[in-house]
């Protein structure tokens, strides 16, 4: 515009049409820059998690020590679906394999809830005995087998009933009550006798005892039944049984036998068997090692070391990875059991101890017992780049005080 000349005048109208306008051009702008931000993060998500039908349920349940409480986390949208509570310090949990229930062991409460997972409630409440910890579940569902570590004997219950049917005499201080898959044996650890019971379980008699295994704590059984290992967690070795088995050919495996104690690191606390029964993996807490286990020579192949204290541990669906959590570290260890090798750590929170893989393995959930979290870990993800990676933090999801077990159920709802 030449000099001197001044601006032609506009309407009020003019002006705010122009107002408008620009206003809109900077609004659509920003929509546009927001979307090209949210972009990556949306094609990562499609990408990196399956996609799952309307109708498809799965929660993570975890039992907090310290607040009463069993925390349910949504894993379909990742985030925590609500806080139940149940009676006084909540310690293992067990999920149904055929119904959608769950049980929560309340030490201080002599007590087991029973929580609808449909409904995510508690829906009964079953008296067991003094001090109970952890509860096993028969295959079909129908028994459910606590060991009171206070009354020194193991409840077990009818799950159909949600009642107590019987009263097993055990060791002193018995922690754990596990059954075999064929269900024909009960494997039950004395930590103050520093014993190892094996119970009939149609009979519920007491067929052997095995002595020598100091804080007798955590017990595996073979997939095929044939086997109880049990780590002596007051010293450094493994008991290994071999239960009877009446249709054998072998006249010797028709009674429950000791078969050997094996040297691994020092206060073995957890037992990691490979979903098809070839090796088992011992976390040695005072070792800082982890022990490799051949079940079927029963040979211990080697200590791998992997850090501030080894709590649990867990062997990927394939057979190829062991999660190890580390519980002075705030970190897991990932360990390829083909290359014996550590692939990778992931820090996660403090005092990370249970651990449990989502039902199709896409996710390792890690109950973090100091900072009261749970650690949700992507087993495999991909960089910006398009390489492939194996463990990734995603996000930490709130949970009570003190988590201290996780257990992961998947359904349709109906």
């Amino acid at each position: 515009m030449p000099s001197g000349q001044s601006d032609p005048a506009f309407s009020a109208d003019e002006i705010e049409r122009v107002r408008s306008l620009h206003l809109a051009k900077k609004q659509r702008a920003c929509l546009i820059s927001l979307l090209l931000l949210l972009a990556p993060l949306a094609s990562c998500r499609r990408r990196d998690f399956p996609q799952y039908p309307a109708d498809y349920r799965e929660y993570a349940y975890v039992t907090s020590g310290g607040s009463n409480t069993v925390t349910v986390l949504d894993l379909v949208n990742l985030r925590q679906d609500r806080v139940i509570r149940v009676g006084d310090n909540p310690t293992g949990l067990a999920a149904n394999p055929v119904k959608n229930e769950i049980y929560a062991v309340n030490t201080n409460s002599s007590s087991v809830s029973v929580i609808d997972a449909q409904k995510n409630a508690v829906v009964a409440t079953i008296p067991v005995h003094s001090k109970p910890y952890f509860i096993d579940l028969d295959a079909r569902g129908e028994r459910g087998y606590v060991a009171n570590s206070g009354s020194n004997n193991v409840s077990v219950i009818d799950l159909t009933r949600r009642r107590e049917i019987a009263l097993i005499g055990a060791g002193e201080g018995p922690g754990m009550a596990r059954i075999s898959p064929d269900g024909k044996s009960l494997v039950v650890t004395n930590r103050t006798s520093g014993s190892v019971t094996v119970v009939d379980p149609q009979t519920y008699k007491v067929r052997s005892v095995f002595t020598g295994c100091p804080a007798a704590t955590y017990a595996v059984i073979l997939p095929d039944s044939s086997k109880a290992f049990v780590a002596c967690s007051g010293g450094h070795q493994v008991m290994v049984v071999g239960l009877a088995r009446t249709d054998s050919p072998i006249a010797i495996e028709h009674a429950d036998r000791l078969l050997t104690f094996l040297d691994v690191g020092q206060t073995p606390v957890h037992l990691a068997l490979k979903p098809d029964g070839g090796e088992i993996f011992v976390s040695n807490f005072d070792s800082d090692t982890i022990s490799e286990i051949a079940t079927q020579a029963n040979e211990v192949g080697g200590a791998y070391l992997v850090g501030a204290h080894p709590a649990s541990a867990v062997v990927s669906a394939d057979n190829s990875t062991l999660w190890i959590s580390k519980f002075n570290t705030g970190s897991i260890e990932v360990y390829s059991i083909d290359d014996g090798k550590t692939i990778n750590t992931v820090h996660v929170g403090d005092g990370p101890d249970a651990l449990a893989f989502s039902a199709e393995g896409h996710l390792l959930l890690v109950a973090d017992a100091r900072s009261n979290d749970v650690a949700v870990v992507r087993v495999m993800s991909r960089t910006p780049g398009g390489i492939n990676r194996v463990g990734t933090l995603f996000t930490l999801l709130p949970a009570g005080k003190q988590p201290n077990d996780i257990v992961v159920k998947a359904f349709h709802v109906r």
